[in-house]
């Protein structure tokens, strides 16, 4: 029952994502330093941190997303949008639009995040 546990405090704190000079975004080859990695385990180690961090920060966005959704779709807002609205500024279907805009309503309604 340890790893649920885990999961949850890696979710809430993430490794820490360092921003590149934008000299090293330029060059392709260059990702947070990991191409200058000689030992294998250090590789692992900070590519898995990263790759936790990533994850960690899409879901955040995603509820950020569906927050912003559910708001756009408020029926009481004088400037509300529709679902094809919401859907053609996010790039999505209609159809996910509506599970967003729900999912965010519940969000909201759990104070979250």
């Amino acid at each position: 029952m340890a790893q649920p546990e885990r999961n949850e405090r890696q979710r809430l704190r993430p490794a820490p994502l360092l921003f590149e000079p934008s000299a090293a975004v330029a060059d392709p080859e260059h990702f947070f330093d990991l191409e200058s990695m000689d030992d294998p385990q250090e590789l692992l180690a900070r590519a898995t941190e990263l790759t936790l961090a990533f994850r960690a920060a899409t879901d955040r966005a995603v509820e950020y997303q569906a927050i912003a959704a559910a708001q756009l779709a408020d029926p009481g807002r004088f400037d509300r949008l529709t679902m094809a609205d919401i859907a053609e500024r996010a790039e999505w279907t209609e159809d996910y639009a509506k599970l967003m805009v729900e999912f965010g309503r519940g969000l909201l309604g759990g104070a979250r995040p």
